[in-house]
Parts: structure tokens; C-alpha cells; sequence
């Protein structure tokens, strides 16, 4: 059964970048302490990031998100997601207008301009699609940023909710939860790793 999961790190204090994210500092001033744990060679940490990106049919961003992983000092060979792992899905976009050009041509992009539920239903079928060429279930991951995964949350599209906790506290930056909607949850799994917690919840 394919999953939508929305999968993202967060301070202490509930933010999901630092003050001031943008070009050239996606996660903002101190931001990158959230994904300290994604870049560590800690065996434990290795194993959980190549248990998740394996479930990964597809992957859902925004289009914010998008500028900043396609742009010189974004994503490469090494960094991003599946990069150093099983492999890179497909990724699909939420925007207005699609980019008139692409960097990573050696990605598998798709940009959707009819909003947030019909980029889900596109990754839904991309991720269905892998996965029966796969003979194995894979899942759509709400990567970000933070704007669309709170999005996805309020509107209800969101399967599980997986949270990596790192250990910082950043005062300011970009909130996962607005108070908008309320969420019940149920909490699945606690793993504590060296630099984060990760916790995963099913969304009712």
C-alpha cells in the first residue's frame, strides 16, 4: 500500500530552518544542525536514511525548495536525497509557473501548477507505478519545505508523519506547525540515533 508521508527535521523548538533560509543557505542561519544526522557516517543513522529512501516512490517539494536543490551548490552526485543511497525516485513540484530550465536534467522532474492535492495524486501514481515495476510497496515523501508539509497536513493528505528531532534550539525560522488545524497523531516508533530522535506518527 503506497503511503504519503511527510518527512522532515525540526528543532526542539519546532522550526524547520534557521532565521533568513534562502538561496545559498536553504536551512537558514544554524539551520543545518537539523540534518547533521543525514550527513553522518554513524551506522545507525546510515541504516535509517537507507531504510526510508528505499520506501521512496516519489517525492513531493516545493517550489522554494525546488529553486534551492537546482541551483549552483545544491544538489549533486553526492548530496540530496537518495543520493548516496539506493537510488533517486521521481520528484515532483508544487508550483505556479514551472522553472524555464532545469539543472539536474539527470533527475526525473515533474512540475504540477494545479496545486498541492493534485501533486500528491501525481506522485500517488508515480510511486504506484515504481513500485509495481519493483515488485515491493513504496511510498510518496513530502520532503518540503516546511510551507508545503504543514500545507499537506492541514489539508489532510498526509498518511504518517515522520520526525527527525535533532537537539538545537533555533528561536526563529520557519514553523512546521501553525496552530491552523489540529492534528491527532499516534505515535508509531521512537529510534534514537546519535545526533537526532526520530519519531513516526500515523495521522488520523
Amino acid at each position: 500500500m503506497t503511503r504519503i508521508i511527510a518527512d522532515i527535521s525540526i528543532s526542539l523548538d519546532g522550526f524547520v530552518t534557521g532565521p533568513d533560509p534562502g538561496p545559498g543557505s536553504g536551512l537558514g542561519t544554524g539551520g543545518e544542525a537539523l540534518h547533521t544526522w543525514a550527513f553522518s557516517d554513524d551506522p545507525d543513522e546510515r541504516r535509517f536514511l537507507r531504510e526510508a529512501t528505499a520506501r521512496s516512490g516519489a517525492v513531493v517539494l516545493g517550489r522554494r525548495l525546488f529553486d534551492m536543490v537546482d541551483a549552483p551548490g545544491g544538489w549533486d552526485d553526492e548530496t540530496g536525497y537518495g543520493a548516496r543511497e539506493v537510488g533517486r525516485p521521481a520528484f515532483v513540484v508544487v508550483t505556479s509557473r514551472p522553472p524555464r530550465s532545469v539543472r539536474l536534467t539527470g533527475l526525473d522532474w515533474t512540475f504540477v501548477t494545479t496545486g498541492l492535492p493534485d501533486a500528491v495524486t501525481v506522485a500517488r501514481e508515480r510511486a504506484e507505478a515504481a513500485a509495481s515495476a519493483r515488485g515491493q510497496d513504496l511510498d510518496v515523501v513530502l520532503m518540503g519545505g516546511g510551507a508545503t508539509v504543514g500545507s499537506a497536513l492541514d489539508a489532510g493528505l498526509v498518511d504518517t508523519l515522520s520526525l527527525h528531532l535533532a537537539p538545537v534550539v533555533l528561536a526563529a525560522g520557519t514553523p512546521l506547525f501553525t496552530g491552523r488545524v489540529p492534528l491527532r497523531l499516534v505515535r508509531r516508533s521512537v529510534t534514537a540515533t546519535t545526533n537526532a530522535t526520530h519519531f513516526t506518527y500515523d495521522v488520523l
